[in-house]
């Protein structure tokens, strides 16, 4: 498990708001979200969120105004500073994040790079 004064990942309120809306609508035994990142796109990874029914092995948990967010260990080194927000325009809505460890992004703004030495 992680273990620094810096936090994972921070959430906006918006955030927050719209994770619990999703704990709401979605079945009783959802505890959270799950953030992780996959291999995708032209820059090579893409951010990766999804229903979380259980913690896993290994799993930070990050609890905000009564939402769970559990950080997929394989991701925590990608993700150590970030914001996660929602954002909503006429065209699309969904979690962005704001991740100070990001090299590069994509055009599309689907996936991004980080430099790893």
């Amino acid at each position: 498990m992680y273990s620094s004064d810096k936090p994972i990942i921070t959430l906006t309120d918006r955030a927050t708001q719209h994770i619990q809306m999703l704990m709401d609508a979605g079945s009783s035994d959802v505890m959270g979200i799950r953030v992780g990142i996959k291999t995708a796109g032209c820059s090579g990874m893409k951010y990766h969120v999804e229903y979380a029914k259980d913690q896993k092995p290994f799993e930070d948990s990050i609890s905000v105004n009564g939402v769970t967010v559990l950080i997929d260990p394989a991701a925590v080194m990608f993700l150590i500073g970030s914001e996660m927000d929602w954002q909503e325009d006429k065209f699309s809505s969904g979690f962005v994040f704001n991740n100070p460890n990001e090299t590069a992004r994509c055009g599309c703004g689907e996936s991004f790079s980080v430099e790893t030495t």
